[in-house]
């Protein structure tokens, strides 16, 4: 009698060849020593990218590979994102700090509110009228900004004492912070616009003014081609040191290959965005340049903003990867009850975590007002948001004990994609507070998934 209940016997090439192709990418990844969420998140980034692309090319009634100057992937659309991104990428990189540590902080964006429209009032207002210095004057920015900085290591201090020594909860603080901050930024002028601000301050914005121009962008571009470089060879220098197993020629090749030509198709993509015509002509004017009949072409380079945001991400790399500060961090945010029984000072590293998210929003507040040319009332609103999502989308664990600044950096240009994406799409304001949300528990759940499967 037939046995009608067997398998269709296995194909053993078939699986054989499987099984290599994955022992191949296992084996490039162990040999490059790429972290697979990271790659997941670029992908996912390169997707949005590409779909927002295809959708608005679509809704324009123009070939996607045309590159129409209205559509997404463009160098004036990818250029104002960059720039767009950065006061959120700095505050993102300190709340891999304070999630890592098993807090929250719901005030950033209050925080960021408040000591902008203090910058503000201090540039328009008191060292003008009340201090004496004349407009234009090269220290009313400085002050202003080192006024700033003060209020923001101020309400870090505070918030973080009150955290750490008398033992609230951090939710409650920061959620306090959220209304008591908003609620002191309007009383700082009784809710009027403060502008205009300081031109040299207005740099910081970016803008035509507020980039360094095609030849320093070029400059700034193979300065670190050269760090990546040296940062490969002094890490391959320190692994025979100390006799740790060392990456292939291959992989150490490919990784400051692929770096490179990142980082300079990033300086090619700022120096294809040329200033509007308009200022181009004043420009001219005022330096007796003749404007050829074609126009003259004069790149943005790097925005300002954008060098701020990305000394920022190699800082706290630097303090979360190389000091013991950041090994402190990870380990109470790992398990703080035998952190302190190992003698670290949780309280205090705790308050300076709170501290240093307090000088961050003091950036992203220059960052932001500058832009604007304005301290107003709205200045910071929902960016707490922002700056979770890009945290936790990231790759911060709520739970605490992992996270890294690049992955928040990059959240950070996730999150101000999507929103620009809907932006330039026309979505109502609505819907996009719908999206952002979405995506954030998406997230979560992924991370959640992510660390049962570990």
């Amino acid at each position: 009698m037939t046995d009608t209940t067997s398998d269709t016997p296995a194909n053993p090439a078939a699986d054989r060849a499987r099984a290599s192709e994955l022992s191949a990418v296992g084996r490039f990844l162990k040999a490059t020593e790429l972290d697979t969420r990271m790659l997941g998140m670029v992908g996912a980034l390169l997707i949005i990218w590409i779909g927002l692309h295809v959708i608005s090319s679509l809704r324009l009634g123009v070939n996607p590979l045309d590159f129409d100057s209205r559509t997404f992937l463009t160098p004036r659309n990818l250029w104002n994102l960059s720039v767009q991104t950065s006061a959120v990428a700095i505050m993102a990189s300190g709340m891999v700090l304070v999630i890592v540590m098993r807090n929250i902080d719901l005030s950033v964006g209050s925080a960021e509110g408040l000591i902008g429209m203090v910058m503000g009032f201090a540039q328009v207002h008191f060292l003008v009228r009340m201090v004496g210095l004349e407009l234009g004057n090269p220290w009313i920015w400085v002050l202003a900004l080192l006024i700033g900085l003060a209020l923001g290591l101020l309400i870090g201090a505070f918030q973080g004492f009150v955290i750490a020594y008398l033992e609230v909860p951090a939710f409650i603080v920061t959620l306090g912070g959220l209304l008591v901050w908003r609620g002191a930024a309007w009383w700082v002028t009784s809710g009027q616009t403060v502008a205009p601000l300081d031109a040299t301050f207005q740099l910081m914005g970016g803008g035509p003014a507020g980039s360094i121009g095609a030849r320093w962008s070029w400059v700034v571009g193979v300065g670190a081609c050269l760090a990546v470089v040296f940062a490969l060879f002094n890490g391959r220098v320190q692994r025979k040191r100390f006799r740790f197993p060392l990456r292939p020629i291959w992989a150490e090749t490919l990784l400051g290959a692929v770096s490179c030509a990142v980082i300079m198709g990033a300086v090619w993509l700022a120096n294809s965005y040329p200033w509007p015509v308009g200022i181009v002509n004043r420009y001219a004017a005022a330096n007796n340049i003749t404007v050829p009949e074609g126009g003259l072409f004069i790149a943005h380079g790097i925005a300002i903003p954008v060098l701020m945001a990305v000394a920022v991400g190699l800082i706290m790399t630097f303090i979360t990867k190389r000091t013991r500060f950041g090994r402190y961090v990870f380990a109470i945010g790992g398990n703080p009850e035998a952190a302190n029984l190992a003698g670290i000072n949780t309280r205090w590293i705790t308050m300076k975590v709170f501290m240093i998210m307090g000088v961050l929003a003091t950036i992203a507040a220059a960052i932001s007002s500058a832009r604007q040319n304005s301290s107003t009332n709205a200045l910071g609103t929902l960016d707490e948001l922002l700056v979770i999502a890009a945290a936790v989308i990231g790759g911060t664990s709520l739970a605490g004990g992992s996270g890294t600044v690049l992955g928040a950096m990059l959240g950070a240009l996730l999150m101000q994609s999507l929103q620009s994406g809907m932006v330039l799409l026309g979505v109502d304001s609505p819907l996009q507070s719908i999206v952002v949300g979405a995506v954030l528990v998406v997230a979560v759940w992924l991370d959640t998934i992510y660390r049962k499967r570990v």
